[in-house]
């Protein structure tokens, strides 16, 4: 599924409240973790695209669908892949229901072609830390060149115990990116 996002940070709101309600539709809580996670994250990187471009960009969320096969959403502006790649199954402790044990991806595609470069963030800058975040919260991350600009993603599994790199992320030890931050233009 995915959401266009117009050049106003205005969006990333409208980008955090889009990836909720996906998540809900999935029976996912707002109070799982995840959840969270997963939002903090895209309002994250849809910042940076709006910020360091001022173009539009598209936010795209790959996520497991509720039964193999289900039709496309119908919703405006977005579309399921289906089929096996983010099946349904039973997670840790015999969770069931819907990607009990599924990997959540995200991926904002901009207009950009420049790569993330890595910048220090002094301890009263007020920006510059989005990618630290996500290289701390994401359990994988990347990006790759995307027709003329690049798309970053990341990927957060279901499944996977408490996050050591939520503590890295707001001051709890050190992360493999300690006193950089990253800034994507």
């Amino acid at each position: 599924m995915q959401l266009e996002i117009r050049p106003d940070p205005a969006e990333v709101g409208r980008a955090r409240r889009w990836a909720r309600s996906r998540l809900s539709g999935l029976g996912i809580g707002a109070d799982e973790p995840l959840t969270e996670t997963l939002v903090l994250l895209v309002s994250e990187l849809v910042t940076n695209a709006v910020v360091h471009t001022g173009r539009p960009a598209v936010l795209r969320l790959s996520l497991p669908v509720k039964a193999p096969g289900r039709a496309a959403d119908t919703a405006a502006g977005t579309t399921v892949a289906t089929g096996t790649d983010m099946p349904d199954a039973a997670g840790p402790a015999g969770a069931t229901g819907p990607s009990a044990s599924a990997t959540v991806r995200l991926e904002v595609a901009d207009t950009s072609s420049r790569a993330p470069v890595p910048r220090c963030a002094g301890g009263e800058s007020t920006g510059g830390r989005g990618l630290a975040l996500v290289d701390c919260l994401a359990d994988r991350w990347g990006w790759h060149p995307e027709g003329s600009g690049k798309s970053i993603w990341c990927e957060l599994d279901r499944c996977s115990q408490s996050r050591e790199g939520a503590a890295l992320a707001y001051g709890g030890g050190l992360s493999a990116y300690e006193d950089f931050a990253f800034e994507v233009v």
